[in-house]
């Protein structure tokens, strides 16, 4: 593929598919043009293809070039029609949605839905021997809910088989039928106990599309997620993706296989993350969902809270967070009857924006209470395994505590991505700082950024065939540097040092309970010297000098003296006051300086 000069990517999304092309100018990739249609899987057209010539031919229109030839994309280039590469990811149609089952909820159901959600799928339901319900209930919601496909786990190696038997005995008696195609046998990948194996291909071989793989977790101190990833992966192109209208011609247009969305992201999260040397964690927020994806230590992970968005899953955010939890980030006052009605009016009117500086701060807030959450949810799942101690019975297992601690450090964290609409179209850079600090509360040192227009699932597909140029456009054109936050941990009064700040030439202080901003531009780096006060931390350890370069962005260097965890003033005129001044000296601040 090194020969590649011009290359056409196209991301298939449940509503709009994306088309950009990548081009090699001066020996550097580049983006030279994206354009966009609506995705077509559904009737009147049925057939995807259509969304992806409407696109690329957008693309045309706008870059001047050609890529089209007899109702394809043309590669490899002939003159000057064609790319030499074209690639694509999908979600179209609702992505991958996957059930899981395990036995025990907290141990093989958990890795059973970390494999499931690192290969790119919606988990839609998890079914294990201890999650509160019936046999009957569970029958009727695995009945139900039309999966395109299920990932069976459970038992050690030399553990449980009784328990596999039964779950496989409860998939015959629901008989589930696959959301998409007919007469099509629903693929059941078994990566549980090998020692079921024959008894669970005796109960599912005539009902089910039957994989065996390796054991997702053969011991309770080890996972080994990676041939159910890839067995979850090959399944949704040959099976799932076939299915759908107009895949096949998409399959054999591309030259590398199709990905899907979500897995396109994680697999750019994790080439991001070799290549900067550090710890990542990405979040792409939407109307109706809100996936994290994160690097901690080498271990990828990613966690889709299905029931967070910031339209058509507003209520759920104000179900979970309530009135007050949102209500606490608005710097200006707005009553909790005020706030609600004004949520309720965006579930009925999902599409609508905002169209007051009263709206946008309002969804801004919803914004910072949905990334709390997710964060919540995602650190949660990506944890260190549960249940080691020694098992004996299954009522030793449920008896056990949770256990597992999370692998989500903020202090280690090295850089932050935001993208949807909230935080890579905010009116101001500075807002998307702001929510994503407030959200997030990240420590000590940490880079932050925004995709520019979601193109990460295409520079995914394409880092698997060219990391390089994935990574070039990356960094040049797919990333807004918005600059680094230093965040002092600890506590400190209002006025009181935290810690003392050294950067080119100049110096000051960080006080309890104030945000700073530093003008450090994209592109530019500065040796940074901080002296923090005894009992407060910046990555160091306690009261330990830090000292290392920043990278600046279009809103430069945060400092936040506002302490870890972050506390807002409980009286509301004090609290509205200070957000107002906090969002004013980030530039955050509607009417102010930007």
């Amino acid at each position: 593929m090194a020969e590649a000069e011009r290359i056409v990517a196209t991301d298939c999304g449940s509503t709009t598919t994306k088309a950009i092309l990548v081009e090699r100018v001066d020996g550097e990739y580049r983006l030279r043009g994206r354009g966009e249609a609506p995705t077509t899987v559904e009737a009147p057209f049925d057939d995807v293809t259509v969304g992806v010539l409407n696109a690329v031919g957008e693309l045309e229109e706008l870059t001047g070039r050609r890529f089209l030839a007899e109702e394809r994309v043309q590669t490899p280039a002939e003159g000057d029609v064609g790319a030499d590469l074209y690639l694509s990811t999908s979600s179209a149609g609702g992505g991958l949605q996957m059930l899981v089952t395990g036995v025990v909820k907290t141990m093989t159901a958990e890795s059973a839905q970390r494999a499931a959600l690192g290969a790119g799928a919606i988990v839609i339901d998890v079914i294990a021997v201890d999650d509160g319900r019936e046999d009957h209930e569970r029958i009727e919601r695995i009945r139900s809910i039309r999966p395109d496909m299920i990932l069976m786990s459970g038992g050690t190696e030399g553990g449980t088989v009784q328990h596999l038997l039964d779950a496989a005995e409860m998939l015959v008696a629901a008989d589930p039928r696959p959301r998409l195609g007919r007469g099509f046998k629903l693929p059941v990948i078994y990566a549980g106990n090998s020692a079921a194996r024959e008894g669970v291909r005796e109960v599912l071989g005539e009902r089910a599309d039957l994989l065996m793989v390796d054991n997702l977790r053969p011991e309770l101190e080890r996972e080994n997620l990676g041939p159910s990833g890839e067995s979850i992966h090959r399944l949704f192109l040959e099976h799932v993706m076939a299915q759908a209208p107009g895949y096949d011609k998409l399959l054999a247009w591309a030259n590398a296989p199709v990905m899907s969305t979500p897995r396109a992201v994680g697999e750019m999260v994790q080439l991001a993350a070799r290549e900067e040397r550090a710890d990542v964690l990405a979040v792409d927020i939407g109307g109706a969902t809100t996936d994290i994806f994160s690097v901690f230590g080498e271990q990828f992970n990613r966690t889709v809270s299905a029931n967070l968005g910031l339209s058509y899953s507003v209520c759920n955010v104000l179900a979970e967070a309530g009135a007050e939890g949102i209500g606490r980030w608005m710097p200006v006052a707005m009553g909790g009857d005020e706030l609600r009605n004004r949520l309720r009016n965006k579930m009925i009117r999902p599409t609508t924006i905002p169209q007051t500086v009263e709206d946008l701060l309002l969804e801004q807030a919803v914004a910072r209470e949905a990334l709390r959450l997710a964060l919540a949810h995602h650190g949660a799942l990506a944890s260190g395994l549960k249940g080691l101690q020694q098992v004996r019975t299954m009522g030793d297992v449920f008896t056990q505590a949770a256990g597992g601690e999370t692998l989500v450090d903020m202090m280690a964290l090295g850089l932050i991505v935001g993208s949807g609409g909230i935080l890579s179209h905010a009116p101001r850079r500075g807002q998307a700082a702001m929510m994503m600090i407030d959200a997030f509360e990240p420590q000590g040192v940490t880079r932050l950024a925004v995709d520019s227009i979601f193109m990460m699932p295409q520079l995914g597909v394409l880092g698997s065939v060219l990391p390089e140029a994935a990574m070039e456009v990356f960094r040049r054109d797919c990333l807004v540097p918005l600059g680094t936050v230093i965040a002092p941990v600890g506590r400190a009064r209002d006025g009181e040092v935290m810690l003392e700040w050294e950067m080119g030439g100049e110096q000051g202080d960080v006080r309890g309970g104030e945000v700073r901003r530093l003008p450090l531009g994209p592109g530019e780096k500065a040796q940074v010297e901080l002296r923090p006060r005894r009992g407060m931390d910046v990555g160091a350890g306690k009261g330990k000098r830090w000292v290392g370069p920043v990278e600046g962005g279009v809103v430069g260097v945060v400092l936040d003296g506002r302490g870890r965890p972050l506390r807002l003033p409980e009286e509301e005129g004090e609290r509205v006051r200070k957000l107002a001044e906090w969002m004013e000296a980030a530039g955050a601040m509607p009417g102010g300086e930007r």
